[in-house]
């Protein structure tokens, strides 16, 4: 897989290693944690859980596929929905 061509069309994530990171900063507190709720289910939904940390309406995401030592298509398809819901709560 040529993670840097996918990652041209994922333009807010970027590579660090074996993970893929996005900050994502919410219009306030409450609507980060309503995007991270419907992050946890899809990521539920796929069995491929990121890492999440939140600091006030910030975000900071990280995806790697631990079982395949790093990243994979799972990676940029939960990335391609986390992306969507962002938009949706305006962030």
């Amino acid at each position: 897989m040529d993670i840097e061509s996918k990652l041209g069309g994922s333009p807010e994530w970027r590579r660090e290693g074996d993970e893929i990171k996005r900050t994502i900063t919410a219009p306030d507190f409450p609507t980060a944690i309503r995007i991270v709720d419907e992050i946890a289910a899809r990521a539920e939904e796929l069995n491929h859980h990121p890492d999440i940390d939140i600091r006030w309406r910030t975000l900071h995401l990280a995806l790697t596929t631990h079982d395949q030592g790093g990243i994979t298509d799972l990676d940029f398809a939960l990335a391609a929905m986390i992306d969507d819901i962002a938009a949706k709560h305006g962030a």
